[in-house]
């Protein structure tokens, strides 16, 4: 469960993450993750959560929703069966909650800007 996150700043299963994150759905935390192209999220940014296998893929888009998907992740994730919501990530954080205890669901947080 994620417990907390303010503006730079995410609460992980009682760890706290200062840099973006991706969440795989067995619970495990990558607090490595970064996009080729900045402000741009793309399905090879987050291959290997697509290859855990979510059913969902919750995406934190930043505290103003600055971090944007390219046009065709949604086709791209859809194609594979996987359901994509990209929004705020304080919103992200609390869709992910509400959605975990129902389904296999991942998540890709940037945690600023």
């Amino acid at each position: 469960m994620i417990v907390n996150y303010t503006f730079g700043r995410v609460d992980v299963g009682g760890r706290a993450f200062t840099s973006d994150i991706i969440v795989y759905p067995d619970g495990r935390v990558d607090d490595s993750w970064w996009r080729k192209s900045g402000h741009g999220l793309c399905a090879g940014d987050i291959a290997e959560l697509i290859e855990s296998g979510p059913e969902v893929i919750v995406a934190g888009s930043g505290s103003p929703g600055l971090m944007v998907p390219v046009p065709e992740l949604e086709r791209e994730l859809a194609e594979k069966g996987i359901d994509f919501e990209c929004l705020p990530t304080a919103e992200a954080v609390a869709r992910y909650n509400a959605l975990r205890a129902e389904k296999k669901v991942g998540a890709c947080l940037h945690l600023t800007c």
